[in-house]
Protein backbone atom coordinates (compact mmCIF):
# COMPACT_ATOMS: atom_id res chain seq x y z
CA UNK A 1 0.00 0.00 0.00
CA UNK A 2 1.12 3.14 -0.64
CA UNK A 3 0.27 6.69 0.63
CA UNK A 4 1.82 9.40 -1.22
CA UNK A 5 2.80 12.27 1.17
CA UNK A 6 2.75 16.04 0.26
CA UNK A 7 5.81 18.40 1.40
CA UNK A 8 5.42 19.73 4.77
CA UNK A 9 6.19 18.32 8.32
CA UNK A 10 4.78 15.68 9.74
CA UNK A 11 4.44 14.06 13.13
CA UNK A 12 4.18 10.78 14.22
CA UNK A 13 3.05 9.71 17.64
CA UNK A 14 3.38 6.12 19.13
CA UNK A 15 3.16 5.05 15.49
CA UNK A 16 4.27 1.61 13.67
CA UNK A 17 5.64 2.20 10.64
CA UNK A 18 7.81 -1.32 10.43
CA UNK A 19 8.04 -2.47 7.01
CA UNK A 20 7.47 0.69 5.32
CA UNK A 21 9.87 2.32 2.49
CA UNK A 22 11.07 5.44 1.92
CA UNK A 23 12.53 6.61 -1.46
CA UNK A 24 13.63 9.80 -2.75
CA UNK A 25 12.38 11.66 0.68
CA UNK A 26 13.77 14.45 2.22
CA UNK A 27 13.97 13.93 6.36
CA UNK A 28 16.68 16.84 6.19
CA UNK A 29 16.28 18.80 9.78
CA UNK A 30 14.08 16.11 10.69
CA UNK A 31 14.48 14.64 14.99
CA UNK A 32 13.82 11.08 15.71
CA UNK A 33 13.64 10.29 19.59
CA UNK A 34 12.58 6.63 21.26
CA UNK A 35 12.63 5.19 17.93
CA UNK A 36 13.05 1.66 16.71
CA UNK A 37 15.71 0.83 13.51
CA UNK A 38 16.23 -2.67 14.43
CA UNK A 39 17.17 -4.21 11.26
CA UNK A 40 16.76 -1.10 8.53
CA UNK A 41 18.82 -0.54 5.75
CA UNK A 42 20.20 2.41 4.94
CA UNK A 43 21.18 3.29 1.02
CA UNK A 44 22.33 6.18 -0.46
CA UNK A 45 21.81 7.92 2.90
CA UNK A 46 23.54 11.26 3.31
CA UNK A 47 24.01 11.42 7.51
CA UNK A 48 26.31 15.03 7.02
CA UNK A 49 26.32 17.05 10.05
CA UNK A 50 23.86 14.72 11.85
CA UNK A 51 24.34 13.80 15.02
CA UNK A 52 23.45 10.13 16.79
CA UNK A 53 23.60 10.14 20.55
CA UNK A 54 22.33 7.58 22.89
CA UNK A 55 22.39 5.03 20.70
CA UNK A 56 22.51 1.03 20.73
CA UNK A 57 25.03 0.63 17.99
CA UNK A 58 25.63 -3.02 18.33
CA UNK A 59 25.85 -5.26 15.51
CA UNK A 60 25.66 -2.32 13.22
CA UNK A 61 27.68 -2.43 10.18
CA UNK A 62 29.12 0.03 7.92
CA UNK A 63 29.88 -0.52 4.52
CA UNK A 64 31.34 1.69 1.48
CA UNK A 65 31.22 5.13 3.17
CA UNK A 66 32.98 8.38 3.74
CA UNK A 67 34.53 8.70 6.90
CA UNK A 68 35.47 12.31 6.33
CA UNK A 69 34.93 14.77 9.36
CA UNK A 70 33.26 11.72 10.84
CA UNK A 71 34.13 11.09 14.70
CA UNK A 72 33.25 8.90 17.77
CA UNK A 73 34.06 10.24 20.95
CA UNK A 74 35.46 13.07 19.32
CA UNK A 75 38.02 10.76 17.89
CA UNK A 76 38.12 11.31 14.15
CA UNK A 77 37.41 8.03 12.48
CA UNK A 78 40.25 8.16 9.51
CA UNK A 79 42.25 8.98 12.42
CA UNK A 80 41.14 5.42 13.99
CA UNK A 81 40.86 3.31 10.88
CA UNK A 82 44.76 4.71 9.80
CA UNK A 83 45.91 3.18 13.65
CA UNK A 84 44.07 0.11 12.98
CA UNK A 85 45.18 -0.59 9.87
CA UNK A 86 48.89 0.34 10.89
CA UNK A 87 48.90 -3.09 12.86
CA UNK A 88 50.35 -6.02 12.15
CA UNK A 89 47.69 -8.58 11.67
CA UNK A 90 48.12 -10.88 14.53
CA UNK A 91 47.24 -7.81 16.93
CA UNK A 92 44.44 -6.64 15.57
CA UNK A 93 41.37 -7.48 17.32
CA UNK A 94 39.10 -10.62 16.10
CA UNK A 95 35.22 -9.57 15.57
CA UNK A 96 33.52 -7.59 13.19
CA UNK A 97 35.99 -5.21 13.25
CA UNK A 98 38.38 -7.30 13.15
CA UNK A 99 40.34 -9.01 9.84
CA UNK A 100 37.80 -11.36 8.55
CA UNK A 101 35.02 -8.86 7.79
CA UNK A 102 36.58 -7.30 5.16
Amino acid sequence: MTTELKGGCYQADNANLSGSSFHNVNLSGATFDDVNLRGTTFHNIAFTGSTIRNACLGDVSIEDASYTGMKIDGIPVTELLRVYRAQPAQEKPLGPAGPSSG
